[in-house]
This record gives C-alpha cells, structure tokens and sequence, in this order.
C-alpha cells in the first residue's frame, strides 16, 4: 500500500490524513506534542465563517497598523524590531494588495465548499464538537466601518455568500443578550461555530481506529529525499533514533512548514501572527442567561467570539506581528476580557482562561495547497486567520491531488 507521511497533527494535519486514509492510503502522522491539536488548533475563535472571508493585504490595514502601533491594547501589535524575514514578508504582504478583492471573493467561494465537507466529516467520524448552527452575526458601532462592510458584502456575494444587512434592532433580535450600541450589522445564517479541540482530537481518534498511524510526542530532526523518495527521521520521547522511507509527505505544521520546506528546497513563505483568546468558565446560571448564543464578530474591534456549550463561552481576537513568540501577554489578554465586560457585564469574569496561538500566514492570505519541486512532497499549510474554516476544503483538495498523481 502506498504510504504517506503528514507532519502535523493540528486541525490540516489531521484532516489531510482523514482524507488520505478514505482514499485507501496508508498514513502515519508524526507530531512533537503528547496529542493532536495541542498548538494553533487548541482554543481558536471557534467560527466556521465564510463571512470572515475579507483578506488582509489592503491598505486599508497597512494604514490602521501604523496608527496601532502607538497603542498597547489595539487590535494589531507589530514589534518593530529588525527581522530580515518579518520586513521581507511584510513588503511581499504589501505587494498583494492587487489581489485583495479577487483573494476575498476565492476564499469566501472556498470557505462555503469546506463547510459542507466539515459536516461530511463530522457524520462519518461521530464526532461531536460543541457545534451551534445559530450563524454569525456582524456588529458595527462606527458608522466608518459599517461603510466598509457594505463595500466588502459585495465581494463575499461574488463569493457565493448570502448574507442580510441588520437595522439596530434586528440586531437586538437576533442576540438580545448585546448590551452595548451598535448601529447596524450583518447577519450569516449558514455559517456555524464550534470547538476546534474537539474535533481535531475526536477526528484524530476516528481516524486511528481507521488504520491511521499517529507517531506522537516524537521530534522530526530532518526530512530528506533520496531523488525518488522523501526519508523522515525522528527521535522518540525516549531519546530513540528512528528514519523510514514514504512514498510521499505532506507538510501540515503551521509555522513550522518554512523551515520544513527550505530543507525540501521550496519557499513557503508563512510568517507567524500571534493570536490570542480566553475561555470564561461561566460556572454560575447568571452568566450562562447573560452570554450569547449567537457567534458575534464586533468588526471595530476584530474580536470574535462562539458560545461552546452551556458553560463555556470563546473570545477571540488581536493581532501581533513578533516573530516566533509563544508567550501569552497580560496586556493583550486585557483587552479581551474588557470587552465581555463592556458588552455583556452580566457575564462573570472571574473564571477565564486566557491562551495565544501562532497563525501560520503567507503574505498573498492564500493557503499553500500543492505539490513540492521534489517527487511526493506536498504541501497544505499557511491558512492564517481561517485555518479551522478552510481546512476540511483544503484536505480535500490537497487529497484530490495526491489521487491525481496516482492514476496518472
């Protein structure tokens, strides 16, 4: 049987070897963690959202950066520290602006697709992950950014997306529990939220009873290629040597994927953008009536948020360009738990649990779904700030290809 690596076992990973195995391959998974999804696919925003599909490369936020950069609690941090790939990164960034729309309209159309598959998934496998088809709701208290919403509504219509434009109190109607004023919003009633966590390891688990190999809490030291085949080589967790021979790699590990491909000699140029969220433990019957059912995305401040259950409710949000950097910072998770308090004081804060995630970006918002220079290397990683969106579409895209190559 033909035998595949992935090394990754985060929401990519472990979809592409769901996907892999469903196609009759034999897969084996290595990660350096104890468990799948232990990184950038522990505590995300929790929204399947189409409706966030607007890429960044405008200048539009190249300008808001600047101005941000003064202020410690803004929406995007950028640490001006001299960096030959942060400054690289961040002039190929800018040189995507050209594409900003055509990007927008691809990734709404490729969101939609990866929603249906997601399902697919979830029904197959039994997996249960907190899901709530209860939409996502768009909020606006600027009349600025309200203008702008119109302008990107367009772009995600091109895209196939149907969403309604809201008066205040349609907002009010659809989540009574918004206690701060808002001057209209928009309103997605296909898109869904859920707990990123769940599914990966509830997939993963499914996806070893299917015959899939998960070799974890191993280091991968190197990936060669012998000219016909890629080679692994890892060390264990008790300090042993092993290397083996596939028929084929697929690369899933987020940040990490640019070191990876340099050694296969690619160029995938991801940059890690630190996002952070809290977790408020609402353990009390006063905050669970107070808290939103609906998934709300409050576009002044770029926080998202998804209610997980009765007695979880995810906050999401920030930006910070600062290199590989996993420390999670008091003065950013501030600005998270502020704002439950401004928007909705009924809900205790006592209880939060605050996490930062690195998302793995390249600088056109593109994710890299494709063949290697090198025979049987492939690629499905850099989705940025919608890798728990798009990745069911991309493990099917990334597994078509690989099928293709096959039957050729």
């Amino acid at each position: 049987m033909t035998h595949y690596a992935i090394i990754g076992s985060g929401i990519t990973g472990t979809t592409t070897a769901w996907v892999l195995r469903k196609k009759g391959y034999d897969v084996t998974v290595f990660d350096r963690h104890r468990y799948p999804a232990m990184e950038t696919s522990f505590a995300n925003g929790g929204q399947l959202s189409a409706s966030n599909a607007e890429v960044w490369t405008n200048i539009g936020t190249m300008i808001k950066g600047v101005k941000w950069m003064f202020t410690p609690d803004a929406p995007l941090l950028f640490n001006p520290k001299p960096s030959w790939h942060k400054y690289s990164w961040m002039m190929e960034f800018a040189s995507n602006f050209r594409n900003y729309k055509a990007n927008t309209i691809t990734t709404t159309s490729l969101a939609i697709e990866s929603r249906k598959h997601m399902t697919a998934f979830a029904e197959e496998a039994g997996v249960e992950f907190n899901r709530e088809n209860r939409g996502i709701l768009h909020f606006y208290k600027k009349q600025s950014e309200f203008d702008h919403a119109h302008k990107v509504n367009e772009l995600l219509a091109k895209g196939g997306l149907d969403r309604k434009r809201l008066t205040p109190d349609e907002v009010y109607q659809i989540e009574p529990a918004i206690k701060s004023k808002v001057i209209g919003g928009y309103f997605t009633e296909s898109d869904f939220t859920g707990d990123i966590h769940k599914f990966t390891v509830g997939l993963a688990q499914a996806a070893a009873e299917a015959g899939v190999t998960f070799n974890m809490n191993c280091d991968v030291s190197d990936i060669d290629h012998d000219g016909d085949k890629p080679n692994v080589s890892w060390t264990d967790f008790n300090g042993a040597r092993h290397s083996a021979s596939f028929d084929g790699v697929v690369v899933t590990a987020g940040v990490g994927s640019r070191d990876i491909a340099a050694r296969l000699g690619d160029r995938v140029n991801i940059y890690p953008v630190k996002g952070y969220s809290i977790t408020v433990n609402m353990d009390d019957a006063a905050s669970q009536a107070a808290a939103p059912w609906a998934s709300l995305l409050d576009d002044g401040a770029k926080i998202v948020t998804a209610r997980l259950g009765d007695d979880r409710f995810r906050v999401a949000g920030t930006a910070e360009i600062n290199g590989e950097n996993y420390d999670i910072r008091a003065d950013r998770i501030a600005p998270l738990t502020r704002w439950v308090q401004e928007n909705f004081p009924g809900i205790s804060t006592e209880n939060v649990i605050p996490w930062a995630g690195l998302r793995p970006m390249m600088p056109n918002m593109m994710p890299r779904i494709g063949k290697g220079k090198k025979r049987g290397v492939y690629y499905n990683t850099g989705h940025g700030h919608l890798g728990w969106t798009l990745s069911c579409y991309s493990a099917e895209a990334i597994g078509d290809i690989i099928h293709s190559q096959h039957n050729q």
